[in-house]
């Protein structure tokens, strides 16, 4: 149906911002009361979500303790994820619905209201998953993370599209480094419904790619994230700062970390082996003595798929002030360095054992690459 110009989308870090008001909750676009809806809005966003929020089982055996603090900090950061997942198809809905530059269709009517459904059924079907996230939070904490004020980086339907199967695939990634920690950490019987979240997810981004004229299923397993690398990206390129009640400049109420942004400048990537630009802004304080004055003391660490991380040395290291340019190889290969999202992040350098001590010793990403 679409066709896009580019062969990848690059990172949300290297998106340029589209002048426009932000997008807010605070005048009613939904036409109800999310994020607390009351019981006849909540059953009118079930309708159109095609489903139902989760009911407990009646007689479902109650935990033997409560759950970790890790576990509670997942499920804000899920809530944190699908509030602004809902305010993105809410604008994307609403451009689409009144003609807006760039989200008309000119013919095929059907193709327009076939779409327009479809996005309907995921922008409730994401209510659903922030609202069952929050009265998660709401019950193990008393309290509940409430929406930000958002910018979304693009001008039109394929760029929202594009964006939205970016996203969604460091969702499906971050999701599997959530369902591990809640075995970790012995909460288990949370572990059934994310996954189904998962799935759905996954059908969601079947959808956009085959509508970016891509095969509906990228990968034969999907790129690993964490949820420090997903906060990160949605606080580095979509949240208008000083909006959000949970996250401020002196306190977040979420317990995750948010890295200094990486930025991917190379364009139109292509699926072969090249090199690539990136750049970051140096953190206040400089460098540290540990970085090395050539930059030899980081790296840069490609996560694809669910394989061991590939490291590249810095190259070509320009300084511009406070912003630091330079070049990395990207060993692209059709069967090893395959199709759809590949994370960056410059490290320290460490001996990694997972895709969580890349996390813990990143210091600026992730940078998003994807390849079709």
């Amino acid at each position: 149906m679409f066709s896009l110009a580019t062969a990848s989308l690059i990172g949300f870090s290297c998106l340029t911002a589209v002048t426009a008001a932000p997008f807010s909750f605070a005048n009613n676009p939904l036409g109800n009361s999310f994020p607390a809806p009351n019981p006849s809005q909540l059953l009118d966003i079930e309708r159109q979500a095609h489903g139902s929020i989760p009911i407990p089982f009646p007689a479902a055996p109650a935990a033997a303790h409560g759950p970790a603090a890790d576990t509670i900090t997942s499920l804000e950061f899920i809530a944190f994820n699908e509030l602004f997942e809902v305010a993105f198809f809410t604008e994307l809905i609403a451009n689409i619905t009144n003609n807006v530059p760039g989200y008309k269709f000119d013919t095929e009517i059907d193709t327009r209201d076939y779409i327009l459904n479809a996005l309907i059924a995921v922008q409730a079907q994401e209510e659903l998953h922030a609202i069952n996230a929050n009265n998660a939070v709401k019950k193990f904490t008393g309290g509940v993370i409430l929406p930000c004020q958002y910018n979304f980086p693009v001008s039109d339907i394929e760029q929202a599209i594009a964006l939205a199967s970016t996203f969604t695939d460091v969702v499906l990634g971050t999701l599997q480094d959530v369902v591990t920690l809640f075995g970790e950490d012995g909460d288990a019987a949370l572990i059934r419904g994310v996954a189904s979240v998962i799935g759905q997810e996954g059908e969601q981004n079947g959808f956009y790619r085959n509508l970016l004229n891509k095969i509906p299923s990228a990968l034969p397993f999907l790129t690993a994230s964490t949820r420090d690398f997903a906060f990160s990206a949605i606080n580095q390129m979509f949240v208008v700062p000083g909006t959000c009640p949970n996250v401020t400049a002196t306190h977040s109420d979420i317990d995750l970390t948010i890295f200094g942004t990486l930025n991917v400048l190379t364009q139109n990537i292509q699926p072969v082996a090249q090199t690539l630009t990136f750049s970051f802004g140096l953190p206040t304080g400089g460098p540290k003595p540990e970085w090395k004055s050539d930059y030899s003391g980081v790296q840069l660490v490609y996560i694809n798929q669910q394989n061991a991380p590939t490291i590249e040395h810095l190259q070509n290291v320009r300084i511009n002030g406070n912003t630091i340019t330079f070049d990395a190889y990207f060993p692209f290969d059709q069967a090893l360095f395959g199709n759809g999202l590949t994370i960056a992040a410059i490290t320290e350098v460490f001996a990694f054992t997972d895709v969580d001590s890349i996390a813990n010793h990143t210091i600026f990403g992730p940078g998003l690459i994807e390849i079709n």
